[in-house]
C-alpha cells in the first residue's frame, strides 16, 4: 500500500548526504596544500559523495517503480487523501503495519546490496593502486 514510502524517506537522507559529502570534497580539492602532492591513491580512490550517490539512485529507482505499481493498483491516487487505505482507520492500521515489515525490509535489503557494491569497488580500487616501492 505505501512500502515505497520508507525507501523514499531514506532516499531523502541520503540525497542530502550526498550533497554535503560532495561539497566537502570539492573544497578540500580547491585547498592549496591538496593540489601540491596528488597521489596514485588520490587518483584511483571513489569519492564517497559518489558512493552515496549510487545508493540514492539505487533508492530513488525503486522508489518510481513501486509508486508506479502502486498508481496501477489504485492504491495510490490523484486526490486527498492520496493512499486509498488512509480514509479509513482499519485499512490505516494495515498499511503501517505493511510499512514497518515490507518496506523496511526492501529499504535494508536494498542498503544490504549497496554495501556488497562497496566491498568490490574497494576491491577494485585496491587492485587499481600500483604497488608503491619501499622506501629505506
Amino acid at each position: 500500500m505505501a512500502c515505497f514510502l520508507v525507501s523514499a524517506a531514506e532516499a531523502v537522507v541520503v540525497t542530502v548526504a550526498a550533497s554535503r559529502f560532495e561539497k566537502k570534497e570539492k573544497a578540500r580539492e580547491t585547498a592549496p596544500a591538496a593540489c601540491e602532492g596528488l597521489s596514485a591513491e588520490t587518483t584511483a580512490k571513489i569519492p564517497f559523495s559518489r558512493k552515496l550517490k549510487w545508493l540514492r539512485n539505487l533508492l530513488w529507482g525503486g522508489v518510481a517503480l513501486l509508486a508506479f505499481e502502486h498508481v496501477w493498483h489504485g492504491e495510490v491516487v490523484p486526490w486527498f487523501p492520496f493512499l486509498t487505505a488512509a480514509s479509513d482507520p482499519a485499512d490505516a492500521a494495515e498499511m503501517l503495519h505493511e510499512m514497518g515489515t515490507v518496506g523496511v525490509a526492501m529499504a535494508l535489503l536494498v542498503t544490504v546490496v549497496w554495501l556488497g557494491m562497496l566491498g568490490v569497488a574497494a576491491l577494485a580500487e585496491k587492485r587499481a593502486l600500483p604497488s608503491l616501492p619501499e622506501q629505506d
